[in-house]
């Protein structure tokens, strides 16, 4: 039995005194590799400093200029030519209604203003034949060859036939003026664009059904937008055309400065906030993109600030290249806050006093020296 263990214990200790040495040999190795060396980087001294505090806010982003087209007739969709995201001109052929009562209507009425014409015709007969006999009778009256009654029953046909004819004109004028709006209504089955602009939404159907005020769709102005925040009520007093805002659109990577142009005068009784809005220009805006805005309160507190682009954002991690005392390049985590021009607040993860990178990051790893 101790023939067989000897052996094995031997083995272990052989094992183990040559991984030991491996590994001994590994760190030997380690501690001989040259350090990395970057040049052409920036170094940042963070200083705690005092920084505006600010308002944040939510908000969407909406066209300046839209328009909800809707029918003035019921009738039923035969024609549809757009859909979403499709882009019109003002005026342009949206949609066509089946209303055959409306049609009918306005060749009834074309059919009343020449029944009026003729009407006007017979009563201008009328009256010059009356005014005609009336001029006889006058002759005739003056040398007595008819009697005073006679003469005056004609000059009465005259103005009769006078008063004919204008009425006759009325009832002219009538039905053109019933013919024009039974043409405006039969035209009401033809849905054109009132703006150029960019088909946002439909709520129609080709074959469906529709009545008077039902939206059919939306078309919005794609060449302007603006930026809807909604303020708590309690920033009322203090917010106002031209209040500086810091405005940040995630979906289009954009923050700038700008400044409130509008604020509706009244609040929403449900959210008590009211709306302040903010004139846009980014290329490649979409009616209901999400956007933020930052307001000063007018006080200031304690807090450090780096330039945006010395933040390495890796997933939901954002971290910073620091500097110890050989200039050696450490990770460290950070937890960034708002973002005010080109530099970003920086709530935790940094002291007073710490060297950051600046520019350059892209050149630095884990354990190099900056120089």
């Amino acid at each position: 039995m101790r023939n067989f263990i000897l052996p094995a214990a031997i083995l272990m200790f052989t094992t183990f005194s040559v991984a030991g040495c491996s590994k001994d040999h590994s760190a030997e190795k380690a501690a001989e590799a040259p350090v990395v060396v970057v040049t052409g980087a920036t170094v940042e001294t963070v200083r705690s400093a005092s920084i505006p505090e600010l308002l944040d806010v939510v908000g969407s982003v909406r066209a300046r200029t839209s328009a909800v087209v809707s029918t003035r007739i019921p009738g039923s969709i035969t024609l549809l030519k757009v859909r979403e995201g499709d882009r019109v001109s003002k005026g342009q052929l949206l949609a066509q209604l089946d209303a055959q009562e409306n049609q009918a209507t306005a060749a009834v009425a074309v059919a009343a203003i020449d029944e009026a014409s003729r009407g006007v015709d017979e009563a201008l007969s009328r009256k010059k034949l009356a005014e005609a006999t009336f001029e006889r009778y006058v002759n005739l009256f003056k040398e007595q060859a008819v009697s005073r009654q006679e003469f005056e029953v004609k000059s009465s046909e005259k103005e009769v036939a006078v008063q004919g004819l204008a009425r006759a004109e009325s009832r002219l004028r009538q039905a053109r003026e019933g013919s024009k709006a039974a043409t405006a209504i039969s035209g009401y089955t033809r849905i054109t664009a009132p703006i150029s602009g960019v088909v946002a939404s439909r709520q129609a159907d080709l074959g469906a059904t529709v009545f008077p005020g039902q939206p059919l769709m939306t078309i919005e102005d794609d060449g302007s937008y603006q930026l809807e925040l909604a303020l708590p009520e309690h920033t009322a007093s203090t917010v106002r055309p031209g209040t500086a805002v810091q405005v940040t659109l995630d979906a289009v990577g954009s923050s700038f400065a700008a400044r409130i142009a509008e604020v509706v005068p009244t609040a929403d009784s449900a959210s008590r906030t009211f709306i302040a809005k903010i004139m846009l220009n980014q290329k490649g805006l979409k009616s209901g993109m999400f956007g933020r805005g930052a307001i000063s309160s007018g006080t200031m507190v304690n807090g450090m600030t780096v330039p945006k682009k010395a933040v390495v954002e890796r997933g939901a991690l954002s971290s910073v290249w620091c500097l110890d005392k050989g200039n050696i390049a450490r990770m460290r985590i950070v937890k960034v806050g708002r973002q005010t021009g080109e530099r970003v607040e920086i709530l935790s993860g940094l002291s007073d006093g710490d060297r950051v990178v600046v520019s350059g990051v892209e050149k630095v790893a884990e354990g190099n020296k900056v120089e």
